[in-house]
């Protein structure tokens, strides 16, 4: 095991943002409103939704324009959810009336600039937005920028998926996603008691994959790269698998099924619940 260190994504997203485009611009009209895993969102909201997060990101963050204020108090976790769920839904419903040319112009626009933006930035810098799903209000710039990368690479192969186009597989592509995704690993185990010293590891197989580990140390789970000699537990899946469960595109009886779980399976069965999108 060792240390792990920063995701740095701000390269490859530009080219994730290139492949966006190119995949939009093969799409037929039937395609743009196929049914996808995300909900009821068609391959049209999804779009949609993408280009959503490049304008709330230049708007707020590049541009300092007020960002639209909760209409009651923000709480808890599940009131931050509710909150950007009925904002993310309000823009969908209204970019229904965007036609698919536009919404491909916008992106080429909107996204171009999100990398622009992103390679100005100090990637050790306090991030704008805090990543909550990893249950930090504050992060350092590059896991911001590592998170947007994960929204736009998952939704992306929603598209894919819907439409039958060959998915971003290539280690280049998917190992940064999960390298990202599963450094929310301690606040996803953080009401499992285990004695100081224990440790979980998560390995995932394929091209991609890799292994992760967490281990108890006063009272806290820290995250490592790698795995021991002896874990007390294993938790086995492929990569498909895993950003799928991740992203809530899998139904728990399905996940129980592509999740191995080995030696103290109440220490791993929290992954079965683990999201690293807000959900």
């Amino acid at each position: 095991m060792k240390p792990v260190e920063p995701v740095n994504t701000v390269e490859i997203y530009r080219e994730l943002h290139n492949e966006l485009i190119t995949l939009l611009q093969t799409l037929t009209p039937e395609d743009w409103s196929r049914p996808t895993v995300a909900g009821n969102w068609t391959v049209k909201d999804v779009v949609a939704h993408l280009l959503d997060s490049d304008i709330r990101r230049l708007s707020f963050q590049r541009d300092g324009a007020p960002q639209v204020p909760p209409e009651t108090p923000i709480q808890s976790y599940q009131d931050l959810v509710g909150f950007l769920n009925a904002l993310n839904a309000d823009w969908v419903r209204a970019a229904r009336r965007i036609s698919p040319q536009l919404l491909v112009q916008f992106h080429s626009l909107t996204g171009a600039q999100v990398c622009e933006l992103f390679a100005s930035l100090d990637l050790e810098a306090p991030a704008f937005w805090g990543v909550a799903w990893a249950g930090q209000d504050v992060s350092p710039m590059w896991f911001d920028i590592a998170r947007e990368y994960t929204e736009k690479w998952h939704h992306q192969q929603q598209i894919r998926d819907a439409v039958g186009a060959p998915p971003l597989y290539a280690r280049k592509w998917l190992h940064p996603v999960l390298d990202a995704f599963f450094r929310g690993l301690p606040h996803a185990f953080r009401e499992v008691s285990a004695p100081d010293g224990t440790s979980v590891t998560v390995e995932v197989w394929g091209e991609a994959g890799d292994a992760w580990t967490i281990q108890r140390c006063h009272s806290s789970w820290e995250l490592f790269a790698g795995k021991p000699e002896s874990t007390a537990c294993l938790i086995r899946m492929s990569a498909d698998t895993a950003w799928r469960l991740l992203t809530k595109g899998l139904k728990p009886e399905v996940a129980q099924e592509l999740v191995t779980i080995e030696g103290e399976r109440e220490l791993g069965t929290p992954i079965l619940k683990m999201l690293a999108i807000m959900g």
